[in-house]
C-alpha cells in the first residue's frame, strides 16, 4: 500500500464496486448531465466492476482512501497485442478514470494512484500506456513521463 500524508493507495476489489461506482458518478457527471437515473447508472456500473475486478480479467483499479474512506480511483485495462516477432512487448495499458474527490485535491493522491498503476504497468510488461487526459489532469501525466503522441489515428462512431 502506498501512503501520502492521511492517503493511502491500494489495489481495488469486487468489494469496492460500490464505492467506485459513486466515484465514477461523481468524476463523468462533472463534465455533463447524466442522461441516466442515478439509481440505475449505480446498478448498472456496479455490475459492471465486480465482474471486471475479479481475478484474472484485463481491467485493475486502485482506490485512494483517506481515513479509510474512497476519495479516488484510477483504472487500467490490459490490451493484447497481436505476436509479435521482433523485440517488442506485446501489451498496451489503457489508463483511464483517474478522479480524486475536490477535497483531497493537491495533496500527491493522483502521483500515488498514477504511481501504482505504472508500477503494475511495468511488471505486467506493458509496452506503452495511453490515454486521453482532461485539461486539469494533463500537468500530472507530463510529470509522470507521460507526452503528446502525434502518431495516433482516432475515428469517432
Amino acid at each position: 500500500m502506498n501512503t501520502s500524508a492521511d492517503l493511502s493507495v491500494r489495489r481495488a476489489a469486487p468489494a469496492d464496486a460500490a464505492a467506485l461506482a459513486e466515484l465514477r458518478l461523481a468524476f463523468r457527471s462533472s463534465l455533463g448531465d447524466a442522461v441516466e437515473p442515478r439509481s440505475d447508472f449505480l446498478a448498472r456500473c456496479v455490475r459492471w466492476m465486480e465482474l471486471r475486478l475479479a481475478e484474472q480479467t484485463c481491467w485493475r483499479a486502485w482506490v485512494l482512501e483517506a481515513d479509510a474512506v474512497p476519495v479516488g480511483n484510477i483504472w487500467l485495462q490490459l490490451v493484447e497485442k497481436l505476436p509479435n516477432p521482433v523485440l517488442e512487448r506485446e501489451v498496451h495499458g489503457y489508463v483511464t478514470n483517474l478522479f480524486v474527490r475536490d477535497a483531497h485535491r493537491g495533496k500527491g493522491g493522483g502521483s500515488l494512484l498514477l504511481g501504482a498503476l505504472l508500477s503494475e504497468c511495468e511488471s505486467s510488461g506493458v509496452d506503452s500506456a495511453f490515454l486521453w487526459p482532461t485539461p486539469q489532469s494533463t500537468p500530472l501525466y507530463e510529470r509522470h513521463g507521460f507526452v503528446v503522441a502525434d502518431a495516433v489515428m482516432l475515428r469517432a462512431l
